[in-house]
């Protein structure tokens, strides 16, 4: 059997998840799941909310103006949330909901906008990084959804990161190398920390600054220029492959 059930609509909720459960939903939900998919009383879903694991529920509307799911069985339990902190620079608009959604994805735990020199978006809106965050999440089997850090500037952030934790940047300017050899000589870190700068590139005292620090691993995505959307898959896959989940 497969692992995931991707026919069945799948949902975030808000609140604790038990047998019996019965959870509110917002009206952007009911508009959906009533609306658009047109379910009925009864009809059944696949309900988490990132810590319960995921649920067998079924919807409820006692009225036409009401709507709620009832949580029936636990199908899956909740998965740890990843060690993976993924920290970008912030793009515009689309590119920016292409980069959150990937990231959640391709398994990063948290996500922190890191507002470089050459960044040329200073300020987000929250709102919308947490619909992204959520919209992956469904589609894509997640079950522990990553946290949003507010958006800070880079040397607040460098000066805050822990010393424990491995910082893997990727730099356009770094020789072309294995990157998979160089991290697997990077095991045992507590955390990992994936830095992928804005579309300039880090600024030259920012790059020295980030060689300077201690735990630091700088990669090559190869001797192509790629866009920072793009970027975010390819250093997260390496990543992934070299020291996360896809050993």
């Amino acid at each position: 059997m497969p692992r995931h059930d991707f026919a069945s609509q799948r949902l975030a909720v808000r609140g604790p998840l038990s047998s019996g459960a019965t959870l509110a939903l917002d009206a952007g939900q009911m508009n959906y799941l009533t609306n658009v998919l047109r379910m009925e009383a009864g009809a059944k879903l696949l309900v988490f909310n990132g810590q319960d694991g995921e649920w067998l529920a079924e919807l409820v509307q006692p009225t036409r103006k009401i709507a709620a799911i009832r949580a029936l069985e636990r199908l899956r339990e909740q998965s740890a949330p990843s060690a993976i902190t993924y920290a970008f620079a912030p793009l515009k608009s689309a590119r920016l909901d292409y980069l959150v959604q990937k990231a959640v994805e391709m398994g990063a735990g948290i996500l922190v906008p890191v507002l470089t020199r050459r960044t040329q978006v200073s300020r987000l809106k929250a709102e919308r990084l947490q619909a992204n965050v959520i919209e992956a999440a469904e589609q894509c089997g997640v079950l522990a959804l990553p946290e949003i850090r507010p958006e800070i500037r880079f040397p607040e952030w460098l000066k805050a990161l822990p010393a424990k934790q491995l910082l893997i940047f990727c730099d356009e300017d770094a020789e072309p190398a294995d990157p998979l050899a160089l991290l697997r000589g990077h095991a045992g870190y507590e955390g990992i920390v994936v830095l992928v700068g804005p579309e300039g590139g880090f600024d030259p005292a920012e790059r020295e600054a980030l060689l300077a620090r201690d735990n630091t691993c700088r990669i090559s995505l190869g001797p192509r220029i790629l866009r920072a959307d793009t970027a975010a898959v390819a250093a997260l896959a390496i990543v992934q492959t070299a020291l996360g989940d896809w050993r």
